[in-house]
């Protein structure tokens, strides 16, 4: 018996098996079981979730010996021949290669006449959308009042390009993504009838791939089944397809997380030299760090993540916060864009991971904004905002220093100098020192700020990271 792949082989072949489209599945039983047939029919989804499949199924209905049916039976002479493709009355015409207004007049011909054999005639016309103008129009009559034993049935990837003349003819349906626990569940069973032995994490990962197409799913199976040699690993992808894997990627980001940049370009300069795509590790390490902003905002469902929860770095969990991990994926995001255009894509690669171990240092907009609020009231002598309102949690007052509510005036004039002479030194290329140095008395009333005052440790922080930051 000649091979047959996994995709044709398990085609489903009534409605009950076609898999992640319930909503679709139950009005067209309903209808057939009411007897309330449409002249034509509309099918829209992504690529691989059930539109022909299903539109041969609905003629199976329509045509089998004991129908019109619900269920078909499936061991009739009409529904083996539209199981093999082989019925004359269930025409099936590829939309993209038959485009003119020529082959559309040949349709309306062949409608006059009745089926051969069976109930129904039905045209299947699979990527409708491709039909060019002059052949919609030619269509408009004939399936608004299309003799009453035919029925059409499109389907399209892009409904957009549908005119909507046809789609006010057509009863629409509109095919969903499969989910991912359905298209495993259905690998299982495909692993169960072939005796292989496969791992869930692998099967995952096929599932996860196929974003949601069970045929793409069928297929990157076959693949893997044929160098498996019975048993399906996910070391085994790992390895023959050049992934990075989780591991490889916690270990990427916990020496990133480290600010360990040597690690981070030894653990790149091992993936790479392993076979790795850097096109491939860079799309991995997206999904990485999404990953992680999800288990932050406490999404912890594998078919969401991609791994269980427990498997990601917790040492890179609690390095980051949302707005850090939202701000990686965007550095992921500018690199994956910019990649095919680079002179070297491994350098901008490794400049990437630069970037990444210097995350913590990273200050967001909304951040900075509050920062540089807050130090410019203090500057200019009053307090608001989380700076306001007493001395912080685990902070000790001074004997005899104010209140850390309280402003000493000599204070701003210190804050003032400390500013200045940050932007100087930048503005000459050093480095601004970690401490500051206290200025010179300026009048009575002038003087360092007193010690152990968070507010001015606060600001004086606030300020040479806005300068070192904001100036280039």
């Amino acid at each position: 018996m000649p091979y047959e792949v996994t995709a044709t082989r398990r085609r489903p072949k009534n409605f009950d098996e076609l898999a992640g489209q319930e909503f679709v599945a139950a009005t067209l039983k309903n209808s057939l079981d009411s007897g309330k047939i449409a002249h034509a029919y509309l099918f829209s989804g992504p690529r691989g979730c059930g539109k022909t499949s299903a539109a041969r199924i609905l003629a199976k209905a329509l045509r089998c010996e004991k129908g019109p049916s619900a269920n078909p039976c499936g061991e009739c002479v009409q529904c083996r021949e539209i199981a093999r493709s082989a019925s004359m009355d269930v025409i099936e015409i590829d939309g993209a290669s038959n485009t003119g207004v020529d082959n559309v007049r040949q349709i309306k011909e062949e409608v006059l006449f009745p089926p051969s054999s069976g109930k129904y005639k039905v045209y299947i016309i699979d990527e409708v959308h491709m039909l060019s103008p002059a052949a919609f129009n030619a269509l408009l009559k004939t399936i608004e009042e299309p003799p009453p034993n035919v029925v059409f049935i499109f389907a399209t990837t892009e409904l957009q390009k549908v005119p909507a003349t046809i789609k006010s003819r057509c009863q629409q349906f509109n095919f969903r993504l499969i989910p991912i626990e359905t298209i495993k569940s259905l690998l299982a069973e495909a692993c169960n009838e072939m005796d292989i032995n496969a791992e869930d994490e692998a099967l995952f990962w096929i599932a996860k791939e196929s974003t949601g197409s069970l045929r793409d799913a069928y297929t990157l199976f076959d693949q893997v089944v044929s160098f498996s040699d019975g048993s399906i690993r996910a070391a085994l992808i790992r390895e023959k397809l050049g992934l990075a894997g989780l591991d490889k990627l916690n270990e990427f980001a916990e020496a990133c997380a480290a600010n360990d940049l040597t690690a981070g370009l030894e653990k790149i300069s091992a993936l790479l030299d392993a076979g790795t795509a850097i096109e491939t590790f860079v799309a991995d390490l997206a999904g990485y760090y999404h990953s992680l902003l999800l288990l932050k905002a406490g999404i912890t469902r594998e078919s969401v993540l991609g791994y269980p929860p427990e498997r990601f770095s917790k040492t890179v969990l609690a390095k980051y916060d949302e707005e850090r991990l939202a701000h990686a994926g965007e550095l992921i995001f500018n690199l994956h864009r910019d990649i095919r255009y680079s002179l070297s894509p491994r350098f901008e690669l490794e400049t990437l991971a630069a970037k990444l171990c210097w995350l913590d240092k990273w200050i967001s907009p909304p951040d900075l904004a509050r920062a540089v609020e807050d130090a410019s009231r203090i500057l200019k002598g009053g307090l608001s905002g989380p700076l306001a309102g007493g001395t912080p949690e685990g902070v000790e007052e001074t004997p005899g220093a104010p209140k850390s509510h309280e402003i000493h005036f000599g204070q701003q004039g210190f804050l003032t100098k400390e500013f200045e002479r940050y932007i100087a030194e930048k503005e000459t290329g050093k480095e601004p020192p970690d401490s500051a140095v206290e200025p010179e008395a300026e009048g009575p009333l002038a003087g360092p700020p007193p010690p152990g005052n968070p507010e001015v440790e606060t600001v004086l922080r606030v300020f040479k990271g806005v300068i070192v930051r904001a100036c280039p």
